[in-house]
């Protein structure tokens, strides 16, 4: 069979199982709340007018803030645009949160690698972590590729200092199912049985849409993510959200800009229009992407790789991982993802030591904005077992040249 033949057959067998579909009605409902969001609050021409300086009494700023909250079913919520990564949003959502002597509890095991140095667990001390303000950190791996609750609940038994509990509800850097948003409220609500004054938390990141309600919905205090990943759309050119109880999104405010000011302020700059826009193409956008990843684990598990999810299985996030076996099946897929993409398809990505990683990574990216992972990317640590990480795609017609592109050069192999 041609790379064309092999796409065509995966793509049928998606089809007739029905996995498109149900993409679909997640969309679908996930569209008529943010359409209903912009209507209750009148989002209108003025909303996108660009404010200076302070940036007080900023429309489109306040009017977002209230979508964002009303989508995310939950209390508040701030988006702003000056916001650098995922990163820098959990970041802003910790040191919000924790006070010198409270205990960070990560119950999804160790965090994503940038969020290492942030915690203290990695790097030099005096560079402003939260080891170095004392607040200390524990983690529980998890049992069973589920979050263990029971020993989360022991833990916090036996360790009243804990203030917060933090969960990664996608895979980060290793090899495991997603969390989904009910399972995350479950464990959120056996915290605050045995702690009602714990804040628990989630780094949302990727997962956003991708079901048709968000951990808030469910419990959690906190949900935390980046712009450049589902919610901003791929319009989005920057910015992050934090969303959950109100006195928690307070605290996170605080820490966004200072006490006493917290959210009243920050200029828009033109931004906001981006934003809004990105929000109301999330649902389809996001739906695109989790279609891509679906041909990605149909085409390579028949070509003989290990992948997660199966074709077939519920998507809680939009990556989708392909263990490569050797660094040259992985340089050549992600070899492929750029040759696929739109912009700086002539470049040929080398694995080097990006800030913040603990080990080289490559990285495929040829996105339209920087570091945009709803836009097709693949990205992997470059050791074994040769995992590539691959999400994206802001229509499935783009992804799948991606994938054809990609499957063509690791054929070249053999």
């Amino acid at each position: 069979m041609t790379v064309q033949e092999k796409i065509s057959a995966a793509e049928k067998k998606l089809i007739s199982g029905g996995i498109f579909e149900k993409i679909d009605e997640i969309a679908y409902e996930n569209q008529k709340k943010v359409m209903a969001a912009f209507k209750k609050h009148q989002v209108s021409e003025n909303c996108f007018v660009s404010s200076t300086g302070y940036g007080y009494d900023d429309k489109g700023r306040e009017t977002l803030d209230k979508v964002y909250a009303d989508v995310f079913e939950c209390e508040k919520a701030f988006v702003r645009h000056n916001i650098t990564s995922g990163t820098q949003t959990l970041c802003i959502g910790l040191f919000g949160l924790l006070r010198t002597g409270d205990t960070l509890f990560s119950v999804t095991g160790k965090p994503y690698d940038t969020l290492e140095e942030v915690i203290g667990i990695r790097g030099e001390k005096g560079n402003g972590s939260l080891s170095d303000f004392g607040i200390k950190y524990a983690e529980l791996q998890m049992k069973d590729g589920k979050i263990d609750v029971e020993g989360m609940k022991e833990y916090l038994k036996s360790d009243k200092s804990v203030k917060v509990v933090f969960i990664q509800r996608s895979k980060g850097y290793s090899v495991r199912r997603t969390l989904s948003s009910e399972e995350i409220g479950y464990a959120a609500d056996e915290a605050h049985k045995i702690n009602p004054g714990i804040f628990v938390i989630v780094d949302n990141c990727y997962g956003e849409f991708c079901e048709k309600h968000e951990p808030t919905y469910y419990g959690a205090d906190l949900v935390m993510g980046s712009l450049i990943k589902n919610p901003g759309g791929g319009m989005a050119e920057c910015g992050g959200y934090i969303a959950g109880k109100a006195r928690a999104v307070e605290l996170c405010g605080y820490r966004l800009t200072c006490p006493g000011i917290g959210l009243e302020a920050g200029a828009t700059l033109g931004q906001n229009k981006n934003m809004f826009k990105g929000l109301f193409y999330a649902p389809h956008t996001v739906a695109q992407s989790l279609k891509t990843a679906s041909l990605a684990a149909e085409v390579f598990k028949s070509e003989g790789f290990e992948v997660c999810p199966e074709p077939g299985e519920e998507r809680h996030c939009i990556i989708q991982t392909v263990a490569l076996k050797t660094k040259e099946n992985l340089l050549a897929f992600c070899k492929g993802i750029q040759s696929g993409a739109p912009v700086d398809s002539h470049v040929t990505p080398e694995p080097w030591q990006m800030p913040g990683y603990a080990c080289p990574v490559v990285m495929a990216a040829g996105a339209f904005t920087q570091g945009s992972s709803i836009e097709l990317s693949a990205d992997a640590p470059c050791i074994e077992p040769f995992t590539v990480y691959m999400q994206g795609g802001l229509t499935y017609e783009s992804g799948k040249i991606g994938i054809e592109s990609a499957l063509s050069e690791i054929m070249k192999l053999k």
